[in-house]
Parts: C-alpha cells; structure tokens; sequence
C-alpha cells in the first residue's frame, strides 16, 4: 500500500487525506499545532466558547460528500442548520436591513428599504446564479492548470459566454451601475470580502457570490463552526487515518524530480504522495529551500488578514443575531488604507457573529459571545500594538452608538487574534485569511495550481491554492487533488 503524507490538517487537509484514505492509500497527517483544523478551532474562557476563524458556512454538501465516500450518513457523525435569516445589517444612518433567506422576501424588502424595483434586484440575483453556473465547473472544480481541464462542453460554453461574466470592471463599477442607492452598492460590494478582496479592484465576477448565500443558502454546523474540522477528523480516524499533532514538519524531500518524503519531528519520514495544506509561500521558502520558487505566482498580492476581538458580552441583543456587519461610512477609504497604506481607518467596517442566538450553551444564560472583526492589512511590520489599541476604540464607540449602548462596560472577558498571530499559528503569509488576493481579473489563473510539473508527487491544497480561500474553495482543492491522483489497488 502506498502511502501519503499531508502537511496540515486545516479543512482541506482534513478532506485529501480522507479522498486518498478511500483511494486506498495509508495517510497520515501532521499538524503542527497540539490541535487539528488550522483556523477552523475552538476558544473558551470563563463560560463562553468562541469559534476562532470561519464564521460562515455554505455548501455543506462538499462536507456531506466526505462521509459518503465512505457509504457513511453525515447526519450520524455531522449536523448543521440552515438559517431563515442570512445576516443582519446597519448604517451609520440609522438604516437597518435584515437580509431573508427566502429570496420573494428577500426583494420584497429590500427593495422597500432601498427604493429600488423589485425587478432590478431579480435581473441582480439572475445574473449572480448564471455567473456561478457558467464558471463553477471550471473554475471551481477542476484545475486550471492541466490542458484536459478545457475540453467539455461546459469549458466552451464558458467560454462563449465570457461576455457576461463582467470580468473586465469592478465589482464596485458594477455594482454602482446596477443599482441607484449607495447603501445597497455597499451591501453587494461587501462580497469581495468573501475571498480577502476591495470591491474597488476585484473584478465584476464576484457578484455571483451572492447566490451562495441567497440561492444555496448558509449554515450553522450544531456544535459551531469547530465541528467541521473535529468530525472530519473523528471520521478520519476511524477510517484510518494516522495523525501526529504538535509535530512539525521542516523538510519536504525528493529524489531527483520525485517527492520522496518529509522531515517531522526531526525523523525522515519516506512516503510516496507529499501534500502540502501549509500555505503555499511558506511551503517553498520553508520546506521546499534548495528548490526555485515559482516568484511571480508567490509573491502575488495577498489578502486581506484580520483583527478579531472575542468578547464575553453580559447582555442579551435582540436585534442581533448569528451575522452581523456595521458599515464603515468611508468604504472606498477603508480598503485603500488595506490594500495600498497597509493601515487602518478610524471607521471600519464591523463584523459581529453571534453564535450562542443558536448555540445556547456557547454563553452563559442572559449573556452572548461576540466574535468581533474588522478588515486588516497583512503583516508588513506596522506598529499592531498602537493600531490594535486604537481599533479596539474605534469598534466600541461605533458598537455603542448605532446599538445606542455602554458596550464597554458590557464586556467581561476578551481575547485577541491579529495578522502577527495568525501568521504564526497558521503559517498563512502575512496573515492573510484566503492566501492571494483577487484583485485582478487575471488572478484565478495566478494561484499556484494543486500541483508542480518539477516535482512528481508533490500537490498543494487549502486557500492559498487553487480555486482559493474560505471552506468550500478549500474543499474543492483537496477534491481537485485526489482527482489528480490515481487509485491505489
């Protein structure tokens, strides 16, 4: 029996080593930290528990399919629940919007509270869907990288329709010509913040994105977030799979222009499939030293990272619930001081995810658990103690005036991430949260593909590889490489 190794046991790590474990490979998996799930994890103090990194969950059928692989029902080792309302949001002046997953209720709303017929919003929505439905087979689903991959009927049905894809203007542009009101321009262009993005650059393509949520809908996994990773990693042992935690691997070997094995925990470790879940840059200036990195494609701009604020809040909101956004009234501002100062504004845009409105016990009784983000710069050495101290400020007094509350006062326990910690604890360049940016129109072919033509047997999965960053895109990546590999008999 061959056998693969994977380094990295995020959510994609988690996923190829159970594809290759069915494709009858012995894999085993090392992980660094003393835990599994890279920023899929867990945080609990003084009787509040917090999900540490991804808050939004869709297309859970990309975990669903991993079980079954296995002849296995989710439902027995992973639950989830599809929420009736997608998120909740509020501006500076005093509009508030609650966006329904039902889409008739949806327009109906939102086309009262933004002055807009309902019949824009249709033709919005319409585009977003076919946009998803002409590019997720091959942009999605395949690699880009392999020449087989452009001949189908899907590839050249896209590619007659390329027109549609509005790919040579801004998400931004588009948006601003599609609607009249500014604040619903601003509700679409949030979206680029789904791949780490500034609305003002990435291309008009991005507004598919919205069907995930509106068409397809979003989740809360029963348990959190951190049950993902836990019962992928539950189920994996169970089928096999081999974990070694808290060890780290330094090395990625080859003989000739064939991967051979790894360094972990100072031994050699010989293994006929390496696949790497650590962030690509850190893969080759780490572990891949005395090879050419493939500069152009690594030193690509990256994406956005964050700060994160997890509060204990001893009071009850009604008019919050799981996703919350606050907008910044300096949008275009805001991610100019991301992308080209590498700093902050005064007024960010605020993100608060609840999750104790579903998961009681995530809080103590009369009380929430607020996981608190704002948009950041990577990590290129700024001053993040003075800029923290000053963010932290800024959110409570935009929290406290639009709630019209003492946040301050209201909050009991806190705990921080920020780029520095998360490029420590996660290996992610920087910080960033989705590996490059996609802030070009070009920058879906400039992920570093899900394997190297220089190295036989070496494959990269997780968000800073293709098809990109967040769960379901991390998902597909581990589904691409398996693909890539043949069955072991």
């Amino acid at each position: 029996m061959k056998k693969a190794l994977v380094i990295g046991s995020g959510v994609a790590g988690l996923a190829v080593a159970l594809r290759l474990r069915r494709k009858n490979y012995h894999v085993e998996v090392f992980e660094s930290n003393s835990y599994v799930g890279g920023k899929i994890h867990n945080l609990e103090i003084d009787g509040y528990r917090f999900d540490t990194g991804p808050s939004l969950f869709t297309l859970p059928e990309l975990v669903d399919e991993l079980f079954s692989l296995f002849g296995e029902l989710h439902s027995d080792f992973f639950t989830y629940q599809k929420k009736d309302r997608i998120c909740n949001y509020f501006w500076e002046d005093g509009t508030r919007f609650s966006a329904l997953a039902d889409r008739d209720e949806f327009v109906k709303q939102a086309s009262q509270t933004f002055h807009v017929d309902p019949e824009e919003l249709e033709n919005y929505l319409n585009r977003a869907r076919e946009k998803y439905d002409l590019t997720s087979h091959i942009f999605l689903e395949k690699s880009l990288h392999k020449v087989s991959s452009y001949f189908s009927l899907d590839v050249l049905k896209s590619l007659l329709n390329m027109w549609k894809l509005d790919i040579n203007t801004s998400l931004h542009a588009y948006n601003d010509s599609s609607f009249d009101d500014p604040r619903l321009v601003q509700f679409f262009d949030r979206f680029a913040t789904y791949n780490g993005s500034s609305p003002y650059k990435t291309p008009g393509i991005m507004s598919m994105i919205p069907h995930l949520e509106m068409d397809l809908g979003t989740y809360l996994p029963k348990g959190g977030m951190q049950s993902i990773s836990q019962s992928l990693y539950d189920f994996a042992v169970k089928q096999g799979v081999k974990f070694h935690t808290s060890t780290s691997v330094t090395e990625i070997l080859t003989k000739g222009s064939d991967v051979s094995g790894i360094v972990a925990g100072g031994q050699q470790i010989e293994g006929d499939i390496v696949i790497s879940n650590s962030d690509v840059f850190s893969s080759y200036t780490n572990l891949l030293k005395d090879k050419l990195p493939p500069k152009k494609i690594i030193n690509q701009e990256r994406s956005s990272s964050a700060i994160i604020f997890y509060w204990g809040i001893r009071k009850e909101f009604p008019e919050l619930d799981l996703h919350n956004i606050f907008f910044s009234h300096k949008y275009k501002e805001e991610f100019k001081a991301i992308f080209e100062d590498q700093t902050l504004i005064d007024d960010p845009t605020v993100y608060v995810n609840i999750t104790s409105k579903q998961e009681q016990n995530d809080a103590p009784k009369g009380c929430e658990n607020w996981f608190v983000m704002i948009n950041a710069p990577g990590n290129f050495g700024q001053d993040w103690d003075q800029m923290i101290v000053e963010s932290r400020k800024n959110i409570i007094d935009k929290l406290s005036r639009i709630l019209k509350i003492d946040l301050e006062n209201l909050i009991e326990c806190e705990e921080i991430l920020e780029p520095r910690t998360i490029e420590s604890k996660t290996s992610s360049h920087r910080g960033s949260l989705y590996g490059a940016s996609s802030n070009s129109k070009f920058a879906a072919f400039l992920r570093h593909p899900n394997f190297t033509s220089k190295i036989k047997g070496l494959y990269f999965c997780g968000g800073s590889v293709h098809p990109g960053g967040g769960i379901p895109l991390s998902l597909l990546s581990a589904k691409i490489v398996a693909s890539l590999i043949p069955e072991e008999s």
